[in-house]
């Protein structure tokens, strides 16, 4: 029996139901479903702050889109480990241009969505 890990965030007993993974090459972070089991270089998050989850000027968000699963799935891991792929590209492929939302950075791939700099830059 697998034991409920909790969020990373100080303070906060919720069980963690995301994790949360920075591309610094990139400046990326990634909030996904909840890793099989936990990294040193990743944080577990709960829904509350994996939704909220902001990062600073100049970095972007890739964020999972919709409820979070309470087990993961290999289809989320699958899309999770793609999207971080992609974020480690000098450019994207072409056919990936449409898909991932050249303009204003709110394109969606899948159940993943990229936002925006809030400050416009």
């Amino acid at each position: 029996m697998r034991g409920v890990r909790k969020c990373s965030r100080t303070g906060c007993g919720r069980a963690a139901v995301a994790t949360l993974t920075y591309v610094y090459s990139d400046s990326t972070a990634v909030v996904g479903p909840l890793a099989t089991s936990a990294e040193p270089h990743s944080y577990d998050l709960c829904e509350h702050h994996a939704l909220r989850l902001t990062a600073p000027r100049g970095w972007e968000v890739v964020r999972y889109e919709g409820e979070f699963p309470s087990e993961p799935s290999a289809d989320d891991l699958t899309a999770l480990a793609e999207a971080v792929r992609e974020a480690g590209r000098a450019e994207p492929p072409s056919e990936a241009v449409g898909q991932v939302g050249a303009i204003a950075g709110t394109g969606r791939r899948g159940h993943l969505r990229v936002l925006p700099d809030p400050s416009g830059s």
